[in-house]
């Protein structure tokens, strides 16, 4: 059976998220209080049943503050949870409220919308040190979240995990959910070629440009070393999941094509490898 804790702050989508669990069978249950969840797991309803529990701010906060110490009294009733935390950056945040006029559940407090949402990272943040998997929103739409959600929750358990090969750009901010990042910026920009500028990193042009360059190749090579040392010891530890992000200054040529590349080579060995591309469509 699945266990699932979601949390994330009031708009970051985490509603969206449970929806999603929920509509694929999962036994939901939104804003529980955490000292409850021992018993909950013992109710015949959720024994033999996939389950996800939507955890927010309005918990008590000295349950939140004993986050860790609830998830190890769960261990030892037999139960293993993932934990997810979804969020997304302030502005992104106020946006969304702005434009559903909801209101926050902390503004009851006194608090502006503002204050609300420092606060509410505050009361969270034991939960967000302790995810298995931090999602950032900021730029996801519903849809989006949902499948995102979707894969990394009701994917089977295989005998290698996944593997994706993410390019971004730094001047819209390294992704949150990343678990290793390496920065290209240091490589032949073919930007400063206006021959090239239009052209993005899964196209010829910019793939024979790069090609031909010694460093590029090297970092390549040091990268499908690295790679191939450490992926194997992330599997014997039970990940079912990496992200491997990959940045340039836009987005758009060195870390994409070197996305690609890594990709089309670890896949021979790794079927379920991809490769996505945070800011190609900006």
């Amino acid at each position: 059976m699945k266990r699932v804790i979601l949390s994330g702050r009031s708009g970051s989508g985490k509603t969206v998220a449970l929806r999603a669990l929920e509509d694929q069978g999962f036994y939901c249950v939104d804003n529980i209080p955490l000292s409850l969840i021992p018993q909950l797991i013992e109710t015949f309803e959720v024994k033999h049943q996939d389950l996800a529990l939507g955890v927010d701010a309005r918990s008590f906060p000295a349950d939140l503050e004993r986050f860790d110490e609830i998830l190890d009294k769960i261990s030892e009733q037999g139960e293993s949870f993932q934990v997810f935390y979804i969020d997304a950056d302030d502005a992104t945040l106020l946006k969304r409220f702005s434009e559903t006029r909801r209101r926050h559940p902390l503004t009851q407090n006194g608090f502006t919308l503002k204050e609300a949402l420092a606060k509410e990272r505050e009361l969270l943040d034991p939960i967000a040190l302790s995810a298995d998997l931090l999602v950032d929103t900021t730029s996801m739409t519903p849809y989006a979240l949902r499948d995102f959600i979707r894969e990394r929750v009701l994917v089977q358990h295989k005998s290698q995990m996944d593997v994706t090969f993410q390019s971004f750009g730094f001047k819209n901010g390294v992704p949150t959910d990343a678990d290793y990042v390496f920065d290209v910026r240091c490589l032949p920009n073919p930007y400063w070629d206006a021959n090239l500028r239009g052209f993005n990193g899964t196209q010829q042009p910019i793939i024979e440009y790069l090609d031909n360059q010694m460093l590029v190749m090297e970092l390549f090579w040091q990268l499908k070393v690295f790679l191939h040392t450490w992926l194997p010891r992330f599997e014997q530890d039970n990940r079912s999941y990496m992200t491997v992000a990959i940045g340039c200054t836009g987005g758009h040529h060195r870390s994409v094509y070197m996305a690609e590349k890594l990709c089309a080579y670890f896949k021979k060995e790794r079927p379920n490898t991809k490769v996505t591309h945070r800011d190609l469509k900006h």
